[in-house]
């Protein structure tokens, strides 16, 4: 059995959290945000953003900002934002919608920044379809993040996910990713970390995924973790991988 991650034992920085509904046009529906801080900021502070899809079942399930502020006490990262996004109707709008990427980055995003104060460019993170959702947002809108976060992407391809064919969304999923994968050469690419278990089936997909995105000179990672597809498995990849990347892109402790 694979032991819990140190940070759940450790006493995070108290953190605070504002609710926003964001109504988007392009989705005619309102957006669920929670956005947490440590205590310490107050709105106006300006902190880097960590935008993550399915918000509510991350900290449900891996204790997102848990990890967050133990990051900070620990002085891995420096003082930050999470916002936990929820999805009204998940599997249409995370599956390489143009509709919900033009919301992401046109309305969702900006809304945020609206309501507490934010330092550049957001990380943009998710697991499953949320991973693939915020890389088809920054294809679709180059420069929106920082850096990209993926765990489990659904990257899927009739050659690795034909038992996936099911899915409604599935084939305008393929098209993405193989186009993707063909697009040309891309030098300001963001950097990317991915995760995957390697017991489970989205592990192919990931590999040709990650490969193609490098022959394209899109700065990627791909670690393959212990686990399958599930919070447990994307909690415990959370430090060292995200950690990294998030220092890497934010750099030393404010």
């Amino acid at each position: 059995m694979t032991p819990k991650p140190g940070w759940l034992g450790e006493t995070p920085v108290p953190g605070a959290t504002r609710h926003l509904v964001v109504a988007s046009r392009a989705l005619r529906a309102g957006v669920r945000i929670a956005v947490w801080a440590p205590v310490r900021a107050g709105v106006r502070t300006r902190l880097p953003l960590l935008v993550v899809h399915d918000g509510p079942a991350y900290e449900r399930e891996s204790g997102l900002t848990r990890y967050a502020g133990a990051m900070i006490a620990r002085g891995r990262l420096p003082p930050h934002r999470v916002a936990l996004l929820a999805a009204e109707d998940r599997d249409e709008w995370y599956s390489a919608s143009a509709r919900y990427a033009r919301a992401l980055t046109t309305e969702i995003l900006p809304a945020v920044g609206n309501a507490v104060a934010v330092d550049g460019a957001p990380v943009g993170m998710g697991a499953s379809l949320g991973g693939l959702a915020m890389v088809h947002a920054e294809h679709r809108s180059p420069g929106t993040f920082a850096g990209l976060f993926a765990q489990s992407a659904s990257f899927f391809t009739a050659r690795f996910d034909g038992h996936e064919s099911g899915f409604e969304r599935f084939r305008r999923i393929a098209r993405f990713v193989g186009g993707a994968a063909r697009g040309p050469a891309t030098p300001h690419a963001p950097p990317t970390v991915l995760t995957c278990g390697r017991e489970e089936e989205n592990l192919d997909n990931n590999r040709a995924f990650a490969r193609a995105l490098a022959s394209r000179g899109w700065p990627v990672e791909l670690h393959e973790v212990a686990g399958m597809h599930d919070h447990v498995a994307w909690r415990d990849a959370l430090d060292p991988h995200l950690t990294g990347l998030l220092a890497r892109v934010w750099g030393p402790r404010a």
